[in-house]
């Protein structure tokens, strides 16, 4: 996911820091200062810890297990311990008990006193997480407390932010609850995903849910963004923000980042859908420029995106079905007034000297205004002799991707059944 997003961050393994030795002394501190620790929990979560309990698991020497390990005292260069038996319900301890170091990798800071020490190794001077950690008396206030107590210094600066639902369920791959963030990536590309996580403040949960309107919008949104943020990058001289500002708008491959342009996603849904057309052809005599191959492998990369959607998301009142060979019988709701209204709309769009979605949809609603028949009453005979259904996707559009000659002659045949 972080290669798909274009996050580069660089990764340290706790188990390598741990047989590096950069924890020893952290652990040597804690170990030290254990009461301090003890002191940390039971004031700010109420956790009893006993006079010598110690924050630190050894493995064991013996089975190699380390749940069931608990240290009770610590000389300067070694813990004593015990494998309990009954330290857990899920694995049993061997019995086994004895003097060994606690350094290089031999064992574990419990992960609350873990995290104060990752922020003396790393550096770590700000750090966000989840709204769960960083509840009064949780996770975040445990460190703070045990970072105060046990360094005399203040922990990172901290933020909480917001979980991302899916349908209003918070995301838990591990629950099975929700969707994964792979699930959403096989849907969204990288910008997108991006754009939709960076644009929503950390305070604020980001409820996505993949339904027709919601997926849209959030490409037109994005396709609005970047028009915007165009003339920023034809500036002389461009503000150096524009160039800043470049990964969350576009994709990125390797060390370059190049702009598109962008088409309607909606509008691929519906060609998708619709039969016998080429898709690629259709999307050249609707784009206004000559398109390049970076915004070919944009545009190729929402038709995945698109016929996903269909694929896991649509509903069936949501996908698009053309009557093309036969008329739906559903055609027998039109009343007297749809039915002229029909045969009126064939007339103008006989007469059209293009047969481009915005000229339909200007014929489409001055039909209305001839007859005096509100839309809400016109439309649906449209979607009634095509799709068998009384709302669909903007007509003048849908019209626009069948055949003229079969368009008329659907209408009038509508108008008289």
């Amino acid at each position: 996911m972080f290669d798909y997003l274009g996050v580069k961050p660089e990764i340290y393994y706790l188990r390598d820091l741990y047989r590096q030795g950069k924890f020893n002394e952290h652990i040597d501190t804690f170990l030290n200062n254990a009461h301090l620790v003890r002191e940390a929990y039971k004031e700010i979560s109420g956790g009893e810890r006993s006079d010598n309990w110690y924050p630190f698991q050894p493995i064991c020497e013996n089975c190699g297990k380390i749940a069931t390990t608990e240290v009770t005292d610590y000389n300067g260069k070694e813990v004593f311990y015990t494998c309990k038996p009954e330290a857990t319900d899920y694995t049993h301890g061997c019995g086994h008990s004895g003097w060994m170091s606690p350094f290089d990798g031999n064992g574990k800071l419990p992960w609350k006193v873990e995290w104060v020490a990752k922020w003396q190794i790393v550096g770590v001077t700000i750090e966000l997480a989840g709204k769960d950690h960083s509840q009064k008396g949780g996770s975040r206030d445990v460190a703070n407390a045990i970072c105060r107590k046990t360094y005399q210094k203040q922990p990172p600066f901290h933020a909480p932010y917001e979980f991302i639902l899916v349908n209003g369920t918070k995301m838990s791959s591990s629950k099975g609850v929700g969707s994964s963030a792979k699930e959403i990536a096989d849907l969204l590309p990288p910008e997108l995903l991006r754009f939709l996580m960076l644009r929503t403040p950390p305070r604020t949960a980001i409820n996505f849910a993949p339904n027709y309107e919601t997926t849209t919008r959030l490409f037109r949104d994005y396709d609005t963004a970047i028009e915007k943020y165009r003339p920023l990058l034809d500036a002389t001289p461009a503000p150096e923000l524009s160039k800043d500002l470049l990964p969350l708008f576009y994709a990125q491959t390797g060390e370059t980042i190049e702009t598109y342009q962008p088409f309607d996603f909606s509008t691929l849904i519906s060609l998708l859908q619709v039969p016998h057309i080429d898709i690629k052809a259709e999307i050249t005599k609707r784009t206004d420029v000559e398109l390049t191959a970076a915004d070919w492998e944009t545009i190729t990369t929402r038709i995945t995106a698109a016929q996903h959607w269909l694929d896991n998301y649509a509903d069936t009142d949501e996908k698009l079905v053309l009557y093309l060979d036969e008329m739906p019988e559903q055609v027998s709701q039109i009343d007297a007034a749809g039915s002229q209204y029909l045969n009126a709309l064939a007339d103008n769009l006989a007469a059209l000297d293009t047969w481009e979605g915005e000229a339909l949809q200007t014929a489409i609603f001055t039909t209305t205004k001839e007859l005096e028949i509100p839309p809400t009453s016109a439309f649906p005979a449209i979607y009634y002799a095509f799709l068998g259904k009384e709302r669909g996707p903007k007509a003048g559009n849908l019209l626009s991707y069948l055949d003229r000659d079969f368009t008329i002659a659907r209408l009038r045949a509508a108008a008289q059944a």
